[in-house]
């Protein structure tokens, strides 16, 4: 079994899920320190997880944002994702704007 938490309109989710292969989850782990890696090299960047349609921009270049805060709204697949600061810092560069479409990995802003 493993555990995650999920945020669904800000409520909080504790979720279990039963693996029924075990080969598989041993490769996910490794792929995640890599964006951490990128960081230093000039801000943390913020990529879009999935493709989509950026349907509303949360802050403007020059934003002091907190680890947590609601960057942009991506619509994919009908549905309304919440793209999140993931550290504390300023707004470097914004690289996508409303209306936008984004592909998967595509760069979105820089905090800094």
């Amino acid at each position: 079994m493993k555990k995650y938490k999920v945020n669904v309109n800000g409520t909080a989710y504790e979720v279990a899920i039963e693996l029924m292969d075990g080969a598989a989850p041993a490769a996910a782990p490794a792929a995640a320190p890599a964006p951490a890696a990128a960081a230093p090299a000039g801000g943390e960047k913020v990529c879009a997880p999935m493709p989509g349609t950026i349907l509303d921009v949360k802050v403007a270049n020059g934003a002091a944002v907190k680890k947590g805060d609601i960057l942009f709204i991506l619509e994919a697949m009908k549905m309304e994702n919440e793209i999140m600061a993931p550290c504390n810092g300023t707004v470097a560069s914004l690289s996508a704007s409303k209306g936008a479409a984004v592909e998967s990995g595509a760069l979105l802003c820089v905090i800094a």
